[in-house]
């Protein structure tokens, strides 16, 4: 198997999550060398004015509510073969442990345990890949046929070993006196690596369907199948009922592979506490307007006091107007300052922690504007001149703006090590639901009425009614000296129903990440 080439400092993919959420995925590596390293990402959403969105019938409360982000560890990546020997991997930390008795804390073993089902996980992830590639070499006659069968052969001989060797470690560990919750959280990820080795060689297996399943091409199929038929064999004889049934609903088998995959990966996930990005600096303004409203009021009411010696009407009505005008300067001195907060400062900030260690290791801050304010920079405006409509829609026919903004900034001194002493990276998932769109949208389907050539007979046909969203965006990275920017365009086609595809466009020469 092939070593996992290097990965830039920022990583970026957009996909469809299902029928009502769209996903952003970026994958931040620091390079070590520096203290901080932070990232930018800038969604622009360009909507139809028949949706009927803007600040008031979506405000910001409301997008932050639809907006889900997750932050986690970058898996750290190794190959089968580090897995099995190298001295970082956590099958090797594991054993040692076991080996010299250093059994507590308990929940040291079980963050290995984990760490191992995220590491074979990310493995395995990577050899689907490379099978789909190989398979796509042979479909063009590039490749020869032994390198897929040698890396079928390979993979499941080492899949074989690191089972049987972890396997091995549970049985030696349930002979000896451990709390329950241990014991079951073994079991939990022994069967998770059983599903992973599962569910990632059937899909290898589904994408060899290109090539023929005779010859050459019928020796890898059988290693993978027969790999999934020995775990499945395993899974029953230990009464585990994470089966696929090939009749039923599989409703069993989808819940526990969800819960697991959940419980595995959680030592991923770095904990969040949000706080106000700008409720101090707001604050603060909004104090400032009320002392200069009320110094302006107490100046009205000495120079009253100079002109009219003695309380009479004219001092009663210069006063009362004064206060008239000192609330009317504070409301006015509050919208000045909440205007230039709202547009340099972010609406809200989130503290990042490790789930471990429980140390910050950064700061992520996000802010929504709209309208004018969202100020489409003119990279942006040319990266959606993709065909005429666009050309000529811009500042001609109505459409609401919207630009999300979220910095996040890392320390890296702080993050994880992996193997060699290099930061462990972040994954960022950005989950953006449509659902708001879809509020104002007409029937998705209509009927059109059809005159026929042959005899003028007049009858309907089908038409689908959608709707276009682009979705724009800017990725900056910066560590130390080095720094890039990338530009990404996508187009949603939604109808009253959710997302029905989404459309990519080539970004300019433009990335420099």
């Amino acid at each position: 198997m092939r070593e996992p080439d290097p990965h830039p400092l920022l990583e970026n993919r957009l996909d469809i999550h299902d029928r009502k959420q769209f996903e952003i995925k970026l994958e931040c590596q620091p390079s070590g060398r520096e203290a901080h390293s932070r990232y930018l990402v800038e969604m622009f959403a360009f909507l139809p004015a028949s949706l009927n969105v803007d600040q008031d019938t979506y405000p910001r409360e409301s997008f932050y509510a639809d907006i889900h982000n997750y932050v986690r560890l970058k898996t750290p990546v190794l190959a089968f073969r580090e897995v099995l020997t190298a001295e970082h991997s956590p099958l090797s930390k594991l054993e040692r442990r076991v080996e010299a008795g250093q059994l507590q804390p308990e929940s040291e073993l079980v963050y290995q345990a984990k760490m191992l089902s995220c590491v074979v996980r990310g493995a395995l992830r990577r050899f689907v890949r490379e099978v789909k590639d190989e398979c796509g070499r042979l479909v063009q006659g590039g490749a020869p046929e032994t390198e897929l069968e040698k890396l079928a052969r390979e993979s499941v001989q080492a899949v074989k070993v690191i089972l049987e060797r972890f396997r091995a470690l549970t049985r030696r560990l349930s002979q000896i006196k451990l709390q329950e919750k241990t014991r079951a959280s073994l079991r939990l990820v022994d069967e998770y690596l059983s599903l992973s080795v599962e569910q990632f060689f059937r899909k290898a297996v589904a994408d060899m369907d290109r090539i023929p399943r005779t010859g050459p091409y019928l020796a890898p199929r059988k290693e993978l199948m027969a790999q999934v038929i020995d775990d499945e064999h395993y899974r029953k004889e230990n009464q585990l009922r994470s089966v696929i049934s090939p009749t039923g609903d599989n409703e069993e088998y989808m819940h526990r592979i969800g819960f697991l995959k959940k419980f595995c990966m959680n030592i991923l996930f770095l904990s969040v506490r949000r706080e106000a990005g700008r409720t101090g600096w707001e604050e603060g303004a909004f104090a400032m307007a009320a002392g200069l409203a009320m110094a302006f009021a107490t100046a009205v009411a000495f120079a009253a006091q100079e002109r009219f010696h003695q309380a009479s009407l004219n001092f009663f009505l210069i006063l009362v107007v004064g206060y008239m005008l000192k609330d009317r300067i504070k409301e006015g001195l509050r919208r000045i300052f909440a205007a230039f907060a709202s547009r340099h400062l972010f609406d809200r900030a989130t503290r990042i922690l490790d789930p471990v260690t429980k140390d910050e290791i950064g700061v992520c801050k996000e802010k929504v504007d709209y309208g004018r304010a969202a100020r489409v920079p003119k990279e942006i405006q040319r990266l959606r001149q993709t065909d005429d409509f666009i050309t000529v829609s811009q500042g001609e026919l109505a459409e609401t703006a919207i630009r999300y903004q979220k910095q996040v900034v890392l320390d890296s001194e702080l993050l994880p090590k992996m193997g060699g002493g290099i930061a462990s990276g972040v994954t960022d998932i950005i989950r953006l639901n449509v659902d708001r769109l879809l509020r104002d949208m007409d029937d998705p389907e209509y009927a059109l009425e059809y005159v026929d050539l042959e005899d003028f007979s007049v009858g309907r046909v089908r038409a689908a009614k959608s709707y276009q969203v682009d979705l724009a965006f800017r990725f900056s990275v910066e560590d130390g000296k080095t720094k890039g920017v990338s530009l990404q365009l996508v187009r949603l086609v939604l109808d009253r129903n959710g997302i029905k595809r989404m459309l990519r466009f080539e970004p300019p020469a433009l990335n420099l990440c």
